[in-house]
Formats: C-alpha cells, structure tokens, sequence
C-alpha cells in the first residue's frame, strides 16, 4: 500500500523510494532528503514545480504589465523602438544602444501605432506624443511593449535554474528558481519596457555558459561571446565587467584542457595562449553583436553627432574613444559620463540630499530585499567561499556582480535598486549551495526561507515596485525611506484615476505628478497647486510620494497644511486641504 503523500504526487511503491519510518532510538526520518530522492527519481513533479514557480511569476508580470500606467523612462523606450522599427533611424535615446528597444519593437509588430515621422522634439516629448498625441491607445501599447520583456525575463529564470543545478544539483536549482521567481525587484523590473533587467540577465547568461565552457569550451565560449555582446548592446554598464569575462573565459578553458599529468613549462604557456586567445575571440564575437545590433536598425549606419554630446575628456573620453564600437554608441557613452558629472538628489530615510552617497544601494538593497532572501545569499555566498565543490564557482557567481556591485555605488545618480538588480539573479544561483549541506536542520530552515520568502513576495501583489520588507514595514512605508523607481516611479496614475471616480467623483482635485503620464488621458481633472496662491488650494491635494520626498518651499508648506487621507498604490498620497 503506497504512502499518501507517494500517492497524492503520483507515484507507487514499485517506483519511488519508501520514507524510512522511525528509528529504533526514536530518530524522526530526514523526510525532506527523503522528498529530493523521490524528486531524484521522478522528474514530472520537478518539472511542475519549476512551471510553478514562473507560472506565478509570468501572473505576477502581466498583472503589473496591465495595471501599471508608463513609468517615466518607458515612454522613451517605447516612441525610439517604434522609431528604429517604422524609420530605420538610431537618433533618439543613444545613450542607450539599440538592442533593448528591438525587444520591446518585436511587440509593437502586433500593433498598429500611429508615428509622425515630422515630430522634432525631445525624446521625452517623442514618447508622450506617440502614446498621448498620435490617437494610439497608451494602455494596449505599453502591453505589447511589456510583453517580450515579461517572456525575456522567465527564460532568464531558466537560466539561473541551469546555473544553480549545474553547481548544485536538482534541489539547488529549485531553491535558487524559487528566489529569482518570488524576487519583487526582479517582478517589478521585468514587467516593465526598460533596460535593466534584459541586461543583468544577457550577463548572468554569458557567466553560466563561462562556467560550462569548462568541459565545452569551442561550443560555450562563443556562445557566451554572443550572450556578453547582447548584455553590452543593451545598457553600457555591463563593460566594466568585459575584462573579467574574458579572464574567466581564459580560466574556463585551461580547465577544459589542462591535463590529468602536469605539462611541461612550454605546454602550460603553449596552453595559456590558446586560452587567452579563445577569451580574445570571445570578446570579439561580443563586439560583432554590438555591431549587428546597430546595423540592423540602420544598415548604412547614417549617424549625425547630436548636440546633446558632451567633450568628455581624460581617461572616460580616451576610453570612449578607442572602443571598437560604432560611433552612435561610443557618442552614447560620452552622453552617459556626461551624466556622472551632473548633481542629483537623492532621499535616503528621510534625508534629501545632492550627490550621492557611496552606500545608498546597499542600504536600499537591504530595505528592498525580502529578509528570507537576505538570509539565503548570505548563507549561499558563504558555501561557495567555504565548500571545497563549490569553490571554483567564487570566480564566476560572486565577483562579477560584486565588481558591478562597487562600481554602481560609485555613480552619481542614487535612483533605485533597478541599477543593481543584477544582485537578485547571481545570489539566487549562489544561495543554492545552501542545498549541499547534509544536516536535517540546514534543510528545514531553507525551505522555511524559501517559504517566507514566496509569502513576503505574495503579499506585496500586485505593488511590486514599491515592495519593502517587513522590518522597514513593508510597501506602505517604502516612501519614508526611498524614492524615485524604489517606489514612485509614476506607475499609479491609472488607479489614481480609478480612486478619484470611486471615492471622491466631483471634488476639485490639486495634482502634484512625477511621472511621463497625461492625467487627462485618464480623466484626471486636476489643477497645480504650484502655480495657484496658497489661499485658494482647497479640496484634494494628491502628491506623488517622490515629489513629497523633495518637497521644499510651496510644496511643503501644502503639504504641512494638509491631512493624509488615502494611499493609491503605495506611490501617490491624497491629502485634504480645507
């Protein structure tokens, strides 16, 4: 007679393994050793639940996909796709290669947007003319814009499920899936038409198939070539990491080929060159890509400097310069250190501030990340410094996001944790060496991280992008601590509209907005208290909770002279004024 719960996962005596009942000293059975045999023995109850867990996430995705109005650089990201898809031209956003927004194109091919090829303003009044301007439905556009980096991002999941099994085995993989899917950051992210994830995960890719190359080198190699050249033709923060990667592909492809008895002097240097010309070869494949990328959106490559390029000079303008790469992404890079010399603000647990502070992504790592998960990267990063099997990895799983990691916190702008989102996808692959530890009780309290995690994550559903854990109080208290894409990133403007209609329909309504929406759009009749004297701002006083983070002078005394009276999303507050 099977055991139930054999019975309740399909299985039968005769083909799974039968618990161990208890022990003549009253020892209770490692039931969850027990659990990854059976695992071990059937795989259809592993594949449900790892179509589980990114069945949750792909709900989780869409659901924020359809809910969430433009958040402020969606709109530019958008009008350039149509722009590379309808006119073959690479002049707007080139701070930013091409290969991001050829994604997010390859859904607007199922729309029927509306561009005018005449429009000559600024990028961001490209995007809001083309969702607000052109008679397109903003709402259907964003969706099929959102998609292919919804789709994009659950196949990077597979990947960290690769990774972490190729490191770990089976049980590993699912531990560290089950953090990549239940990730709010990741969620958030990756439901969006933004660069940041697409990125993170083209890197995580050309690492794990690094490490593969360490018994396939002439197949992995360029692959993971190819996978570098899409992260780098996506956002240019992944180069610094560049000449890691070709170290570790030197690595990768000494261990393929070292062999079992020591070499001679003359046959190791023989076998150094290779490698470093395998790791050469793959940095070249990877600058092939980034060429391919441009010239798909422009075979001739047409390219005019746009004014908007800084004279960058120094050691970041002889870098730009002498990059193998086409002008229009070396002209965009210049764009983007031109960026690190400007003054922002930041806010950072109360504090408004300008300029950066050198830990501000660690602390909003902490404050974003689920306590669980936090636990489990510490344990997972400690077992691959510390277990013998898991040593190798160190190289490939920890550094190149620890290097990414130091310099992010080096920039200029403290905007959110979305610069190092990174983070969530390499430690979930190194919190599965937590599963290598043979004691009962490091089990339990992995699964109980695990589930602690998924129930953290559920809660925060569908508010992903303003998620905080518990012990800094959770969505709802994100804005006291953080701001910009942490937690506003002018994503509630729909529900905004749908409160105003439920709750308060006929009340004269003042707008404070941080966002790339229209509030007409949405039937959001609404007034700026900036630009009316004190004395006649009476009613609704509805503020973004970034621009209450920077509020000073007007604003703050509005503010200071009203009462808190409802919350839309986590990122809007409605205030009475009397």
């Amino acid at each position: 007679m099977s055991a139930p719960w054999i019975s309740r996962l399909g299985g039968d005596e005769t083909t799974a393994p039968v618990l161990p009942g208890p022990t003549a000293t009253g020892e209770r059975p490692d039931r969850f050793a027990a659990f990854i045999r059976y695992v071990r023995h059937r795989r259809w109850p592993y594949v449900l639940t790892v179509v589980a867990l990114l069945a949750q996430m792909a709900v989780a995705m869409v659901t924020t996909a359809v809910e969430q109005t433009p958040t402020i650089d969606e709109p530019v990201y958008v009008a350039t796709a149509e722009v590379h898809l309808k006119e073959r031209s690479l002049r707007p956003n080139p701070e930013h290669p091409p290969l991001g927004k050829l994604i997010i194109a390859s859904g607007l091919v199922f729309t029927d947007a509306r561009l005018d090829s005449g429009f000559a303003g600024s990028q961001q009044a490209l995007g809001r003319h083309l969702l607000y301007e052109s008679g397109n439905d903003p709402g259907q556009l964003m969706l099929w814009a959102r998609l292919p980096m919804i789709v994009l991002t659950l196949l990077f999941g597979l990947v960290v499920l690769a990774f972490a099994r190729d490191l770990t085995g089976p049980a590993g993989g699912l531990v560290a899936l089950a953090l990549y899917a239940f990730s709010p950051d990741v969620i958030a992210n990756g439901s969006l038409a933004t660069l940041d994830v697409p990125a993170a995960g083209f890197l995580l890719t050309s690492v794990w198939l690094l490490w593969r190359a360490r018994r396939h080198p002439r197949l992995c190699l360029p692959l993971a070539g190819v996978a570098l050249g899409a992260a780098a033709a996506t956002k240019m923060s992944v180069l610094p990491v560049v000449p890691v990667l070709m170290l570790l592909g030197v690595l990768s492809f000494w261990q393929a080929r070292r062999p079992s008895s020591g070499p001679d002097v003359r046959a190791r240097l023989r076998l150094l060159a290779y490698g470093v010309a395998a790791a050469v070869g793959m940095a070249l494949v990877a600058v092939a890509v980034v060429w391919a990328t441009y010239l798909v959106v422009d075979p001739r490559l047409r390219w005019v400097q746009p004014e908007n390029v800084p004279d960058i000079r120094g050691t970041r303008g002889r870098v730009a310069a002498w990059l193998p790469f086409p002008e229009p992404y070396r002209d965009g890079m210049r764009i983007q250190f031109g960026f690190e010399y400007d003054i922002w603000k930041g806010f950072l647990f109360g504090r408004l501030y300008e300029g950066s502070l050198w830990y501000y992504l660690p602390v909003a790592l902490l404050v974003k990340t689920p306590l669980g998960m936090l636990a489990l990267w510490l344990g997972g990063a400690v077992a691959v410094l510390t277990v013998r099997r898991l040593r190798p990895a160190a190289p490939y799983v920890l550094v190149p996001a620890g290097i990414l990691l130091a310099i992010s916190m080096n920039g200029a702008r403290d905007l959110g944790v979305r610069y190092a989102v990174f983070m969530p996808m390499f430690l979930a692959v190194a919190a599965a060496g937590v599963a290598l530890s043979r004691r009962r009780a490091a089990h339990l309290v992995t699964a109980a991280l695990v589930c602690f995690v998924a129930v953290s994550s559920l809660r925060t559903y569908p508010y992903y992008l303003p998620y905080s854990n518990e012990a800094f109080g959770g969505p709802s208290k994100t804005h006291l601590r953080l701001h910009d894409s942490n937690v506003d990133w002018g994503q509630d403007l729909g529900r905004l509209a749908g409160h105003l209609r439920r709750h308060h329909s006929g009340e004269r309504v003042w707008l404070v907005y941080k966002g790339a929406g229209v509030p007409a759009a949405y039937g959001i009749d609404a007034s700026n208290p900036l630009q009316a004297p004190l004395g006649e701002v009476h009613g609704l006083l509805v503020v973004s909770n970034s621009s209450a983070a920077k509020a000073d002078g007007r604003l703050a005394a509005l503010l200071d002279t009203s009462t808190p009276v409802d919350d839309v999303g986590h990122s809007i507050t409605v205030h009475r004024r009397r």
